[in-house]
């Protein structure tokens, strides 16, 4: 019985002292056997595919709130279009309007209005700009630019416009102002008050 025992042990030690030895060998004992190479090698980049294009990425980070990444993207699409066109200076301005960054939001948003006044949501945007101000007269005027360059169709615009008019006549009586406002992204690029009550 103990023989037995021994040869047990002894087959036992052998397979042992044979798996080490094969370990050591240059084949080796791998994770994908004899042969196979010893390391992985990432996928390849392909050169030839198209990156993500930097504007839509822009307006994403804005959707997401990521305001600071979303200024780097749009100026990085500045950079691969060779220009600053309106659709950059608005994307700019609206991430400042994020970061609560009034004034460089109004002149970045003004100077979209000097490239091309034909969007309302760069006028909306504005009016939320001269909203958050304190300039209501100012903002009821480019609510209502912005209304009718969309022909009343959006409905952010239309409360935006309402919420305008209502501050603007309230403004003579010295009421205190309780109303919290907050500014709710909506659609691609621009912004409606709510009131937080």
């Amino acid at each position: 019985m103990q023989a037995m025992a021994r040869r047990g042990t002894c087959r036992s030690l052998l397979l042992i002292l044979t798996l080490g030895l094969a370990a050591c060998s240059s084949g080796g004992l791998g994770p994908f056997g004899r042969g196979a190479p010893s390391t992985l090698d990432a996928p390849g980049v392909d050169r030839r595919a198209t990156g993500a294009d930097n504007l839509e990425v822009g307006h994403r980070l804005v959707a997401a709130g990521e305001y600071e990444l979303a200024i780097k993207s749009f100026n990085r699409a500045a950079l691969d279009r060779g220009r600053i066109d309106a659709e950059i200076l608005s994307g700019l301005g609206t991430a400042n309007l994020g970061l609560g960054r009034l004034g460089q939001a109004e002149l970045l948003l003004r100077r979209a209005l000097e490239r091309d006044d034909s969007q309302p949501e760069i006028w909306n945007n504005l009016g939320v700009v001269l909203m958050e101000r304190g300039k209501n007269a100012d903002a009821t005027q480019i609510f209502r630019k912005a209304f009718a360059l969309d022909n009343g169709e959006s409905v952010s615009i239309r409360d935006n416009l309402r919420l305008a008019l209502e501050k603007t006549e309230n403004s003579g009586t010295v009421l205190p102002d309780d109303q919290d406002y907050k500014l709710v992204r909506r659609g691609s690029a621009d912004f409606v008050i709510r009131s937080t009550l």
